[in-house]
């Protein structure tokens, strides 16, 4: 494919203490991802050859300041080098401060290339919630950073694992706060982002369903009032603008109906209702040998001016500077981000 058929994505390097370094340089020693795109890894030359090391990767580190410079080629990995992370200073498995401020800095530094029209969309590997806050960087992740850098105010999550997709009301809040943020206006919005954004991924308009927050959708009030008051009127708002969408429809039945192929998303009330049953698909892990033989996923972030996709998972400590993490969800973030800039 010529450069104008592979799409330049920027892709974050995340906490340098975590598996971040690693699965990049995974992801990118395959043949496939060259393919399709021109990766380019923002973060710090030194910790990438290091990370190809230490899985045992014969990959170049092309180190450079701008995207013009890149090869984008397979074996070698291009990086925006913004030497913020000494690698004598690395420390793998630790919180640290340091780090948390390299971490958000790879991702300023990717929301800008894509604002300045300098890349086709931007992929974010795994930081740290404690050490960007260590650092001083009040947010409660990636969601929030980039909606803020974007100036965006209406956005949402969404996670795809092949056909299985949930976009979330609220994410990283109490559930407290999420049983608040249930309101029309606010679920209406996400079925509307949802509506787009599927569409754009399938190709064709999608069939939605709405989630509902309470057990049984309340069981008439009995047990809560949200779905009736606030969920449904949202969904009967959305069917007025074309929208083809159903619910709320409880939890428990929904998501065996999406994966049996009746819907193409579900808008999830909260974190955990959409985040659950999406690992419980896409991640596998033995006990016995203690490896993840499945980490599929991937995160995107609806309503940006941007396009942005993630790894479905965090920095792993426990494994990290191993050189045994698995690169799944960052292949899979990778070739999303490539059909989401192609349409």
């Amino acid at each position: 494919m010529c450069h104008k058929n592979r799409p330049l994505l920027a892709v974050t390097m995340g906490d340098p203490g975590g598996i971040g370094p690693e699965i990049c340089a995974k992801a990118l020693s395959l043949e496939e991802i060259y393919r399709i795109c021109r990766p380019l890894i923002i973060g710090d030359a030194a910790i990438m050859k290091n990370a190809a090391d230490l899985c045992g990767l014969e990959l170049h580190v092309h180190a450079m300041d701008n995207p013009e410079q890149g090869l984008y080629r397979h074996g070698t990995m291009d990086v925006i080098d913004l030497k913020n992370m000494p690698l004598i200073r690395l420390r793998h498995k630790q919180v640290s401060a340091e780090q948390g401020r390299a971490s958000f800095e790879y991702i300023v530094k990717a929301i800008e290339l894509a604002q300045n029209y300098c890349v086709d969309g931007t992929v974010t590997g795994p930081i740290n919630k404690a050490s960007i806050n260590e650092a001083g960087f009040r947010y409660a992740g990636h969601t929030e950073i980039y909606a803020e850098k974007t100036g965006s105010k209406d956005y949402a999550m969404m996670l795809v694992d092949q056909g299985f997709r949930v976009i979330h009301v609220s994410t990283h809040v109490s559930m407290r706060q999420a049983c608040d943020a249930v309101r029309k206006e606010r679920v209406l919005r996400v079925i509307e982002l949802s509506h787009e954004a599927v569409g754009d991924l399938i190709g064709h308009k999608p069939r939605l369903a709405v989630a509902a927050l309470n057990p049984h959708c309340g069981e008439n009030g009995l047990f809560g009032t949200e779905d009736d008051l606030e969920v449904a009127p949202a969904v009967h708002a959305a069917r007025d603008k074309g929208i083809n969408v159903e619910g709320p429809i409880p939890a428990d039945t929904v998501f065996p109906k999406m994966k049996g192929g009746r819907y193409d998303a579900v808008v999830v009330m909260y974190h955990d209702q959409g985040h659950v049953p999406m690992k419980l698909l896409g991640f596998d892990y033995n006990e016995k040998t203690r490896i993840w033989s499945s980490m599929a996923g991937v995160n995107v972030t609806l309503g940006l001016p941007i396009i942005r996709t993630s790894v479905d998972h965090g920095t792993a400590f426990d494994k990290a500077g191993e050189g045994r993490a698995n690169p799944q969800s960052m292949v899979e973030a990778i070739k999303v981000a490539v059909n989401l800039s192609l349409r």
